[in-house]
């Protein structure tokens, strides 16, 4: 379904009954990437899948002339789950892009919802990798999403999972082809220069955090010290497993994801 928040029109996808359960897809997938997870979690939960701004049929979020940042993210995505009905009792779970909006949305509106599921994201990016993040917009904002589509695929899957299933790179390829390249790009912007660690202590939400051991896009490192800088937070590690576990470890998500609904919840 579509709906307008704040002049922006944003594609959602709802499944399932019970206490809201929020998905934010990374940067380098977008709404469907959760399709292995959805019919298991929405036995329990109404799944609201909200694709990010630029990507499937939600439009691009506008800046103030450098661009939409992580916070303005997270400002509309409380604003969207409002419009959704989603309340206090709702948990909201980010995985890469959509785990970075997660943690914002955390720290800026943490009593609007209440658990709070951080699969592979962090609190900020180093030198090194922020500077990454400044070649791939410089890169797509001249010449579009097919001069990153190939490093984009390498950086979801462990080496090791795409020679074993090959055809995982055509699939993602097809998928980051259809992203709006000016968002892309305007994401990589807002990550390279995006440091949540100063109010990470403000966030008293139930929280998880869940890294894959093999994701060198967001590192372990980034989610143990993600977690550390959390009140109360656990934080665990998926073994073998790269950048999106909803779709390399779909299962072991799942398990993880539902064991910290059934404790996280009054």
């Amino acid at each position: 379904m579509q709906i307008e928040v704040n002049g922006l029109r944003t594609e959602v996808e709802r499944e399932g009954g019970g206490p809201p359960l929020v998905l934010l897809h990374s940067l380098l997938t977008d709404l469907r990437a959760f399709d292995e997870i959805v019919p298991d979690l929405a036995k329990a939960n109404t799944v609201f899948r909200i694709a990010l701004p630029g990507f499937g049929g939600s439009v691009p979020m506008s800046g103030n002339g450098t661009g939409p940042t992580i916070d303005a993210l997270a400002d509309q995505l409380v604003a969207v789950m409002t419009k959704l009905d989603c309340g206090s009792e709702s948990t909201v779970m980010g995985n890469g892009l959509g785990a970075f909006a997660s943690v914002a949305m955390a720290v800026r509106h943490g009593s609007r919802f209440r658990g709070l599921i951080v699969a592979n994201g962090g609190a900020a990016f180093s030198a090194e990798r922020s500077a990454a993040f400044g070649t791939m917009s410089a890169l797509v904002a001249q010449d579009g999403m097919g001069r990153v589509v190939d490093t984009a695929v390498q950086r979801i899957f462990p080496p090791e999972y795409l020679a074993a299933h090959p055809e995982a790179v055509s699939q993602r390829r097809a998928v980051l082809e259809g992203i709006d390249a000016r968002a892309f790009a305007d994401w990589c912007r807002a990550l390279a220069v995006m440091d949540l660690r100063p109010d990470l202590g403000r966030i008293t939400n139930p929280t998880l955090v869940i890294a894959g051991e093999r994701d060198d896009t967001t590192p372990a490192a980034m989610s143990e010290e993600l977690a550390t800088g959390i009140p109360g937070a656990a934080w665990g590690t998926i073994a073998g497993c790269g950048h999106c576990p909803q779709l390399q470890r779909p299962a072991e998500l799942v398990e993880v994801v539902t064991s910290f609904l059934g404790t996280a919840r009054p």
